[in-house]
């Protein structure tokens, strides 16, 4: 096995390792953005993190109908009627119309929504905080390697998940 050849592997071995340890950091994503929620004296929160990040996407562009949320969140509109209509029931959204279109539905946030937004906004702060020190002792040459490196990786993942379509 070539020098390169040996390279390649660790970076397969360490890119593998990296998507477990990231699967186990989503999973644990919501239960500790709950416990700070519930720190802060937050007494309702949704209990699923693309309610969290609909909240976010929200609170970002309000007023949005179903259409901008769908585009901006890449998902169906259905999942997005969905979601919203249980932020709605639960108190965190409420639906109005604009004077000049008394057909679309938008969503902006309530006091309780605002209340997930801005601390969402404020851990999503503190992590890129985090991300930005980890690049910190990469050279700009290295930043763009990695860059390109993590767009290829993109680009590679998302066309085997479209191939199965």
């Amino acid at each position: 096995m070539t020098s390169k050849d040996q390279t390649k592997q660790l970076l397969y071995d360490q890119f593998i390792r990296f998507l477990h340890v990231y699967e186990n950091h989503k999973d644990t994503e919501i239960e500790h953005f709950l416990s700070i929620a519930q720190r802060e004296s937050i007494e309702k929160i949704p209990q699923h993190l693309t309610a969290v990040h609909m909240i976010d996407c929200i609170g970002k562009h309000e007023p949005i109908n179903n259409t901008g949320i769908a585009e901006a969140m890449n998902l169906s509109k259905a999942s997005i009627t969905k979601i919203g209509n249980k932020l709605l029931e639960e108190g965190f959204v409420k639906r109005t119309k604009m004077n000049d279109n008394k057909k679309e539905s938008y969503f902006r946030l309530s006091p309780q929504g605002k209340k997930i937004f801005e601390l969402h906004e404020r851990l999503h702060v503190q992590e890129t905080e985090r991300f930005y020190h980890t690049l910190d002792k990469y050279s700009e040459t290295e930043l763009k390697v990695i860059h390109q490196f993590l767009q290829d990786s993109s680009i590679n993942i998302e066309s085997r998940s479209n191939e199965g379509e």
